[in-house]
């Protein structure tokens, strides 16, 4: 019994140490972002590495997303004689929910493990160390220009996620199945307001801070995370460890901004 209790109470000290750690590791990182001299070249690249190069993964999982939902809607909304309003739903699913949501997955599978492991292997072979004996600032030197570049780069993805699979929605129900351009179209002018469209950004914004705070987070404190460890192994687990809090957080945090604001 005082083992359990013990236990319980070692994992309970070491979860509040832990998000502390985070907790500091983020506000290292906004100062990051007033520090002098801003590198301003290493956020283009990252924005390339980050958003130009998962491009395709997007663009091909927001058509096909677009296709199955034009094809979902037609043969619900048929039932009761509205192929009309197809336009409006796809539209809503995608702005809403799906545009957002499915980006933020797409580019913590591809992007965001990358960093995590990236920073943990630089944490284990002690280059972060030799970059702070060096009295370079490793949060502006690497942490800050990936920060920007995810917050730049989620939220432009979603857009273009939003505008494919709204075509590939117009492509199965259109050009398939022979619903009525003008009505596609009008469906989506009439029921997609500004509420709408905020809603998805300020969605995009949140999930972009989230991937990009758990997965540079996770690899900067491999060393010390309790269920990693030292090596390669290490990195691995606490790589896999960033992707699963990275997409539980931004399924949880989906439903709370959508509470909110609806």
């Amino acid at each position: 019994m005082i083992s359990l209790i013990t236990r319980l109470g070692d994992s309970f000290l070491y979860a509040v140490r832990d998000q502390g750690r985070m907790g500091l590791f983020l506000l290292a990182t906004l100062k990051g972002i007033f520090a002098r001299p801003f590198r301003f070249r290493e956020v283009v690249r990252q924005i390339r590495i980050i958003g130009a190069n998962s491009f395709a993964v997007i663009f091909f999982t927001a058509i096909f997303t677009g296709m199955v939902l034009g094809l979902q809607g037609y043969y619900t909304l048929r039932k009761f004689g509205s192929e009309g309003l197809l336009g409006s739903a796809v539209a809503l699913s995608l702005i809403r929910e799906l545009g957002p949501v499915l980006t933020a997955l797409m580019v913590t599978g591809r992007a965001g493990s990358a960093m995590c492991a990236e920073i943990g292997i630089m944490r284990n072979s002690e280059q972060l160390d030799a970059l702070e004996c060096m009295a370079v600032d490793p949060f502006r030197y690497l942490i800050t220009p990936k920060f920007l570049a995810t917050m730049i780069s989620i939220p432009a993805l979603t857009q273009i996620f939003n505008v494919v699979g709204i075509g590939g929605g117009y492509l199965a129900g259109v050009i398939l199945l022979g619903v009525n351009p003008g009505a596609f179209y009008n469906g989506i002018e009439q029921s997609v307001v500004n509420q709408d469209i905020n809603l998805g950004i300020v969605k995009s914004f949140v999930f972009a801070l989230l991937v990009v705070w758990i997965c540079t987070g996770r690899g900067y404190f491999v060393h010390v995370l309790r269920s990693a460890g030292f090596g390669a192994e290490g990195v691995s687990r606490a790589t896999t460890q960033a992707v699963v809090l990275s997409s539980i957080s931004v399924l949880i945090w989906d439903y709370l901004i959508t509470a909110v604001m609806l």
